[in-house]
C-alpha cells in the first residue's frame, strides 16, 4: 500500500506520564505501576492518530525519555546526562542547552531497544505502524574523546558496536512482524548548515567525508531486508520548539542517491529548510514525505498553504511519490514543544485531511 500521511515519531507526553516517570525514577512507583501508566499513554497516542486519520502511526515514543532513549536505556555503558551540551535556539535568540548522553564503558546489550514498543503497538493498531530508531551518526554525538577513551580508543570503534547493535535490533523488529523502520538522523543537519560545515573544516574534518561515512553506516544497518520499508528522517534539531541548524538539503543531497532508504521524511516547515530544488536528486523509485506542518509553533497552517507547497514540490518530483507529515516529532524530549495537545490534534487532522484531498 502507498502511504500519504504519517507522523515523524513523538507526541506530547501527557502530564500524568511525566509525573509517573519522576516517581518511578525516584523509586516511589513500582515497575508494574509505571508500565500501566505507559500503556495508557500509548493507547491514547494510538487513538489520537487513528481518529485524525493518519495512514502510518507510531506509539508516540511514550516509553522514551527522549527520541534517543531506546538506545541509552537498552545498552549498558552510557552516562545518561554526562555528555557535551548542545545549544538550541529560536528566532528570538532565546537559548536552552540539552545535556546529551556519553559512552563511558564498552557497550553491552541489556535488552531490545524497541521490541516492547513494537509488540504493544502491533497488538493495538488498526492499520499501518512503524518504529523509530536513531542513526549511527546521531549516536556518534555520544562519544567524547576524553570521557569515552577508556571504553573505546576511537570513535570508529564505538560506532562499529553501534552499527552491530542497531542491525541486530532491525532484525529483531522484522522477526516480530515490523515492516516499516524509520531512522532518525538529525545530525545530518550539522552537515548541511554552512556555518557548521565550516566549523568541521576548521577542526580538521572534511564534512563531505563525514557524509560518506554516515551513508555507509546507515546502509550497513538497513541492507539485506527485502520487503521492509526503511525511512530516514532529517531535521535541523527539535527541542522545546527550538532548533540548532539552518540550510537547504543540497550539501547532503547524495543521501538521496547513495543511501538505500525508500522514504525520505524531510523538514520543510519554514525558510530554514531551503527550497525543494534538491529533490531533483531523488531516484525514481523513492518517496519523499514533506514535513510541511510545524510542530514548533501553535499556528495552524491552512489547507490551501499546504496544497500550494505540495504543488511547488511537484516541479522536482511527481505527486504520486510525495506524502505529507509534520516537520518533526512533537516532543523529541519529555518536555515537549511549546504547543498544546489541542494544537497537536488539529495539526494531525490537517495532515490527514490534506493528504486525503490531494491523493484520494
Amino acid at each position: 500500500m502507498t502511504f500519504h500521511s504519517e507522523v515523524v515519531g513523538s507526541l506530547l507526553r501527557p502530564p500524568y506520564l511525566v509525573e509517573a516517570r519522576k516517581q518511578f525514577e525516584s523509586g516511589s512507583m513500582s515497575a508494574a505501576d509505571f508500565k500501566a501508566v505507559e500503556d495508557r499513554a500509548v493507547n491514547e497516542a494510538i487513538a489520537l492518530q487513528e481518529a485524525a486519520g493518519i495512514d502510518v502511526i507510531t506509539d508516540g515514543e511514550m516509553r522514551r525519555y527522549a527520541f534517543y532513549g531506546h538506545l541509552i536505556d537498552a545498552l549498558a555503558g552510557f552516562d545518561k546526562y554526562g555528555g557535551w551540551a548542545i545549544p538550541f535556539r529560536d528566532e528570538t535568540g532565546e537559548e536552552l542547552v540539552l545535556k546529551r548522553p556519553v559512552v563511558v564503558e564498552k557497550l553491552q546489550w541489556k535488552r531490545s531497544m524497541c521490541a516492547e514498543e513494537w509488540v504493544y503497538l502491533r497488538s493495538r493498531k488498526a492499520h499501518a505502524a512503524k518504529v523509530t530508531m536513531i542513526s549511527a551518526q546521531q549516536a556518534a554525538a555520544y562519544y567524547d574523546p576524553e570521557k569515552s577513551k577508556s571504553a573505546y580508543s576511537t570513535r570508529d570503534a564505538y560506532l562499529a558496536d553501534i552499527v552491530d547493535f542497531s542491525r541486530r535490533e532491525v532484525e529483531e523488529l522484522i522477526r516480530l512482524g515490523c515492516t516499516y523502520v524509520q531512522i532518525d538522523a538529525p545530525q545530518y543537519a550539522a552537515l548541511l548548515d554552512p556555518q557548521m560545515r565550516e566549523g568541521y573544516r576548521q577542526r580538521g574534518s572534511d564534512p563531505d567525508q563525514i557524509i560518506d561515512a554516515c551513508i555507509e553506516m546507515d546502509n550497513a544497518i538497513i541492507d539485506g531486508h527485502p520487503g521492509i520499508t526503511f525511512g530516514i528522517h532529517i531535521c535541523r534539531g527539535n527541542n522545546q520548539s527550538k532548533f540548532y541548524a539552518s540550510g537547504d538539503y543540497e550539501p547532503i543531497s547524495r543521501i538521496f542517491t547513495q543511501t538505500h532508504f525508500s522514504r525520505f521524511l524531510l523538514e520543510y516547515d519554514d525558510a530554514r529548510s531551503g527550497g525543494f530544488e534538491p529533490l531533483r536528486h531523488v531516484p525514481g523509485d523513492r518517496f519523499v514525505v514533506l514535513g510541511l506542518v510545524t510542530t514548533k509553533k501553535p499556528r495552524l497552517e491552512t489547507a490551501e498553504e499546504l496544497r500550494e507547497r505540495i504543488k511547488e514540490a511537484t516541479q522536482y518530483i511527481p505527486l504520486e511519490r510525495l506524502a505529507l507529515s509534520p516537520q518533526c516529532g512533537f516532543a523529541s524530549t519529555m518536555e515537549g514543544n511549546r504547543i498544546t495537545p489541542e494544537d497537536q490534534r488539529r495539526k494531525l487532522e490537517l495532515v490527514a485531511s490534506v493528504a486525503r484531498e490531494v491523493w484520494g
